[in-house]
């Protein structure tokens, strides 16, 4: 079964479309036969996707570190819930259960992982998508960055071409599900003296 690694606030955001695109996600994935890993929480965006999953009959695995459980915010609910040592440990076994990778709207810890997701398939360390679900505009600044960076030589235009968004779940995920990532060999610097 492909599984789809979902990057979310741990609160809700200010505006009801973000709590909407969880539910979507999560109901999505679960009606196209798609596992949902995650960060394992009870609260925020990370509880509404995992519900929405769990709602629509579909596998969910919560991935989560000790001291997030210390701190009750563990959705104990979860049929599969493993717990590991450290977010180092966490960010590790979310990719190795995940074939793809979706940020929704949120945070440090959703951009972070997100990106290192993306920087991980940039270095050849996996060849999975990653896709950002772009909800009224949210990522509109992080794309422009991202193509600056681009103008800027920092970035390759192929490389830019890693990071996938939509406005909406359903294409975001068919794309996650059917986009082969190419590899380019990525040296910083080897072009120029």
């Amino acid at each position: 079964m492909p599984r789809i690694c979902v990057f979310c606030g741990s609160s809700f955001g200010s505006r009801p479309e973000y709590r909407e695109a969880a539910v979507q996600v999560g109901a999505l994935l679960a009606r196209k036969g798609v596992g949902l890993v995650y960060g394992g929480s009870n609260v925020g965006l990370m509880r509404v996707v995992a519900e929405a999953a769990l709602a629509g009959g579909g596998e969910v695995i919560g991935v989560i570190p000790e001291a997030l459980v210390a701190k009750d915010v563990a959705h104990l609910g979860l049929p599969d819930l493993r717990v590991v040592g450290s977010m180092h440990e966490r960010k590790a076994l979310m990719a190795e259960l995940s074939s793809a990778f979706l940020a929704l709207p949120g945070g440090f810890g959703t951009i972070e992982e997100f990106i290192e997701a993306v920087t991980w398939s940039q270095l050849g360390l996996h060849r999975k998508p990653c896709g950002l679900m772009n909800v009224c505009g949210y990522y509109d600044s992080l794309l422009a960055l991202l193509d600056r960076a681009v103008e800027e030589r920092f970035l390759r235009p192929e490389n830019r071409a890693l990071v996938l968004a939509e406005t909406q779940a359903e294409p975001l995920i068919d794309r996650l599900l059917s986009h082969e990532v190419p590899y380019v060999d990525k040296w910083i610097g080897r072009e120029q003296p």
